[in-house]
């Protein structure tokens, strides 16, 4: 996998990746993908432990790996971090807004409040605090990219988790923003969706019970790495899922061309003579 190289002059010889909710699962072994690639790796989890127990497993590896605290859910914290991760780097190249939550399955009309509202802070609001704390810092530094962790979820509705799905499809629309706004500036936005991988919030979701085929990990960190070096920027702006797309049967897609709306979320019309969709 090509990484990509820093402009002269900056500082660090490593591009750097700042990886949210890295403290296990997909997080974790994105971290771990990135860093075995010849990335600086800041990592965070909202206490830190998790994160710096990650960062001390690779820093031990001779690779190079922060952990820190962050509850993305905070712009002051948000703030805080990226002036660390600038101190220490001078930059940021990749921003994989991976940290998020689920909630338990319940009708609508029964889900606590408080609840189903901070999914949305979490898995919208801070996806949002992130990017548009970092994206300047790309623009600044000649470009960059940022992959969001979505799902299939954000494509429809859901009786039971609706928190989450509106959630995934807002997460979407914030792909979208950094596409659409920062291409001028060489930054790149993809939702990358990892497929159905057996993790804690899999296996709080209803309709996971009893699977027995899962996304490979490793399938997700190819992807991203993919994404990240810049091999798959037709894909900008669009959903890639692991394990069933690849960086080979993107880059051949692409090279086919891609109508604007392919792999997108959009208004299906009628048909033809739809007044809305026409």
């Amino acid at each position: 996998m090509t990484v990509p190289t820093r402009p002269a002059g900056a500082p660090g010889a490593r591009p750097v990746a700042l990886v949210t909710g890295a403290s296990r699962g997909i997080g974790a072994h994105l971290a771990r993908g990135f860093a075995q690639a010849g990335y600086a790796v800041e990592l965070t989890s909202r206490d830190g432990i998790g994160a710096r127990r990650v960062a001390d497993e690779l820093s031990a590896a001779g690779l190079d790996a922060t952990g820190s605290p962050l509850d993305v859910v905070h712009r002051d914290q948000v703030e805080v971090l990226l002036a660390e991760v600038l101190e220490r780097h001078g930059r940021v190249d990749v921003l994989v807004n991976n940290a998020g939550v689920i909630e338990p399955p319940r009708l609508l009309w029964e889900a606590d409040v408080d609840e189903w509202w901070a999914v949305q802070q979490t898995n919208v609001l801070g996806p949002f605090l992130l990017s548009r704390a970092v994206v300047p810092v790309m623009i600044a530094g000649g470009g960059g990219r940022v992959i969001d962790v979505n799902s299939g979820s954000g494509t429809r509705a859901d009786g039971l988790q609706s928190a989450y799905h509106v959630s995934k499809t807002a997460l979407a629309r914030i792909t979208g923003a950094i596409h659409l706004a920062g291409a001028e500036h060489g930054v790149r936005a993809f939702d990358l969706a990892p497929g159905v991988v057996r993790t804690d919030m899999t296996a709080a979701m209803p309709q996971h019970e009893g699977r027995e085929e899962w996304t490979d990990l490793q399938d997700v960190v190819e992807l991203a790495l993919a994404l990240a070096s810049g091999e798959l920027d037709a894909w900008s702006g669009r959903m890639v899922r692991a394990g069933a797309d690849t960086p080979q049967s993107l880059a051949v897609r692409a090279a086919r061309g891609l109508d604007d709306r392919a792999r997108t979320i959009g208004l299906i019309g009628y048909g033809e003579g739809d007044p809305v969709t026409g």
